[in-house]
């Protein structure tokens, strides 16, 4: 079997390439899995990004990323709502499965707060992913994040807003950068996976000294998350998708992408 039959790419990953050229480099290397971000397709067709896929054999994961549900202003929460309409709209558009959900948050009100708009917001368009048989996963973030991106910031309260809603289309995706610290995350993985809301998995790595908040994540094997432990938790709960590299790295945008890229199959095979 190969190897990378369960590796799936985010084209953020390699940022500088467009989409065709990203998939055209990922199938190069038997990758089948893409999840694509909005901002790669530059308004392509949708006939062409399915031509695209299709011609490389590629299989689309998952749409990122909507959400950023909290605001103070109450015009500015209906937009954000609009806007992830449009991103179902999309997804359809190009069939994919699942879109990922970055929750959002507000420095100016409680996380509390945040959390309250998160789940209204929500609440207001799962229906919509219903009916057009999307499935929304929540990601939560690093509390690093937690003034401005997302007051999500633990597996335990993914999991709680989840089962509130008690929908086959609410789940959750599991990003190493952003739980591996977590006391917890074994316990919270199991029920996860029990509730079957595991929708996702992503894998990167943390680096010491980290450089910045956002863009410096590091490929697999170069930081301290032990991916091939979380990686068996995840399995055991019964998930059984791919595993998406999902690295923001101005460092290793920087560099030739093709040969990132064959670091990238490299270590996945080792480390992961």
């Amino acid at each position: 079997m190969n190897d990378l039959f369960k590796l799936c790419l985010h084209t953020i990953t390699t940022k500088p390439l467009s989409f065709q050229e990203a998939c055209q480099a990922y199938a190069k290397r038997g990758i089948r899995g893409i999840t694509i971000w909005r901002d790669a397709l530059e308004k392509l067709p949708t006939n062409d990004v399915r031509e695209i896929l299709k011609d490389n054999d590629l299989n689309l994961v998952s749409y990122c990323r909507g959400g950023f549900f909290a605001h103070t202003e109450e015009g500015k929460r209906k937009e954000a709502i609009a806007d992830n309409k449009r991103i179902i709209e999309e997804a359809a558009e190009i069939e994919a499965p699942l879109i990922v959900l970055v929750c959002g948050a507000h420095p100016d009100q409680s996380p509390e707060t945040s959390r309250k708009q998160i789940i209204e917001g929500i609440e207001e368009i799962l229906p919509m992913a219903e009916y057009s048989d999307i499935k929304l996963a929540i990601e939560p973030l690093h509390p690093m994040y937690a003034d401005d991106r997302s007051a999500i910031n633990t597996l335990h309260q993914a999991n709680t807003i989840a089962e509130q809603f008690n929908s086959d289309y609410l789940g959750v995706a599991i990003d190493v950068y952003h739980l591996w610290w977590d006391p917890d995350l074994k316990k919270e993985i199991y029920r996860c996976g029990k509730n079957n809301h595991l929708f996702a998995f992503h894998i990167c790595d943390w680096l010491t000294p980290t450089k910045h908040l956002l863009l410096d994540r590091g490929l697999m094997g170069e930081g301290c998350i032990d991916i091939p432990q979380i990686r068996e938790w995840v399995e055991d709960a019964g998930f059984d998708g791919f595993h998406e590299v999902e690295i923001f790295s101005e460092r290793w945008w920087a560099e030739d992408q093709n040969a990132f890229l064959d670091k990238i199959v490299e270590a996945y095979k080792q480390h992961c």
